[in-house]
């Protein structure tokens, strides 16, 4: 089991940057894979992105590949989400998950979730 907890959510301009952190606890950190995922009101959730547990290895959402960076410090025990360039639509609740396979995070079905930090963008 990990525990998840995101931060770092906010209101930000259309065409600004956030960062996005989650930490983790309750086990070890760097055996795990982590992700990004973000949902709407009324919409599905929807991937972000993901990385390895080495950190060698990332995947995004082709959408949003080029404006958003996922990378991890397992020292401190915490993954982050760059936003660039942000827009409206990217308004959404965005959620942490962790899992030990990697596939299971990308597909959405990873075992640990945080509670969700909340991104809203203004135009």
């Amino acid at each position: 089991q990990v525990q998840l907890v995101e931060s770092g959510g906010g209101l930000v301009q259309a065409g600004g940057s956030l960062r996005l952190s989650c930490a983790a606890s309750g086990r070890t950190f760097s055996n795990y894979a982590m992700g990004w995922f973000r949902q709407a009101p009324g919409k599905e959730r929807e991937f972000v992105a993901a990385i390895r547990w080495s950190g060698g290895t990332t995947y995004y959402a082709d959408s949003l590949k080029g404006r958003f960076t996922i990378s991890r410090d397992n020292a401190k025990n915490t993954v982050y989400l760059q936003m660039n360039s942000l827009k409206p639509e990217d308004t959404a609740v965005y959620y942490c998950a962790a899992d030990t396979i990697t596939n299971k995070v990308r597909i959405g079905v990873a075992g640990s979730w945080g509670q969700g930090t909340q991104v809203t963008v203004s135009s």
